[in-house]
């Protein structure tokens, strides 16, 4: 039964591109159920961005809004320098979002409950900012792992620790989207299951109760989704202003 609930996280090959055949195995390239979700975000957002009526509509309205919010974010950390980051950070939004909130529905596969992919994000994101940040201040760009003011001979070990502190951002930022969406997923899994249980076994009015728990849930889960996908783009704007001035 627990095994069921894991389930929904299967990735799926739908078309099998490429195969490989090695002495110890084969390598495939195949199309799966979580490339198709990523193609589809793309597609839809690529064709809600052409929208563009004088009286806006509620798609039109809601990108309105969330343009207005993610200027809010880099100018407050990121100053005039980080407007250039704005469509960078605006279609990640969009991208995790839209990800987050179709996956709450039936049958509908949710990259972001996946630590492969929000690890090859937040790892691809400090990749960047760590090559922007060398190209703009060059070697002084190594400063930022040797906190001034310090004893030499404390120098080897605040280096280190400042260095694993660097790395484990694209850790922590995948790890914590995952998590959050993985959670949301399974709760829901276990409590729909014990509602169908009730029903089935005949306890309409007592499974009253879980349905309403349920109904709370997915008012939670869509709020987390939102907010998960503000968070990661927040944390990728404060990593982003590495680039702009070291600390």
């Amino acid at each position: 039964m627990l095994a069921a609930y894991f389930d929904q996280f299967n990735v799926v090959n739908l078309i099998t591109i490429w195969t490989a055949t090695f002495s110890g195995g084969y390598l495939t390239f195949s199309f799966t159920n979580s490339a198709l979700m990523m193609v589809f975000i793309v597609l839809l957002f690529w064709g809600g961005l052409k929208v563009n009526y004088v009286i806006p509509n509620r798609w039109q309205s809601i990108l309105e809004l969330i343009n207005t919010i993610i200027q809010s974010m880099i100018k407050e950390n990121l100053g005039a320098q980080g407007k250039h980051y704005f469509s960078f950070v605006f279609c990640l939004f969009i991208f995790i979002g839209l990800l987050n909130i179709l996956g709450l529905f039936p049958y509908v596969f949710t990259p972001t409950t996946h630590i492969i992919i929000t690890f090859g994000l937040s790892f691809s994101i400090v990749l960047g900012v760590t090559i922007l940040g060398i190209l703009r201040f060059k070697i002084d760009f190594m400063s930022m792992f040797m906190p001034g003011g310090v004893l030499l001979m404390l120098a080897p070990f605040l280096v280190i620790i400042e260095t694993i502190s660097y790395v484990t951002r694209a850790i922590s930022l995948g790890l914590r989207l995952a998590a959050n969406i993985s959670a949301g997923h399974l709760l829901f899994a276990i409590f729909s299951g014990f509602v169908f249980d009730m029903l089935t076994n005949g306890l309409i009015i007592l499974s009253l109760f879980p349905v309403l728990v349920m109904i709370f849930i997915t008012i939670l889960e869509m709020a987390v989704a939102v907010i998960q996908a503000y968070v990661f783009c927040l944390l990728t704007t404060i990593y982003l202003g590495d680039t702009v001035a070291l600390h």
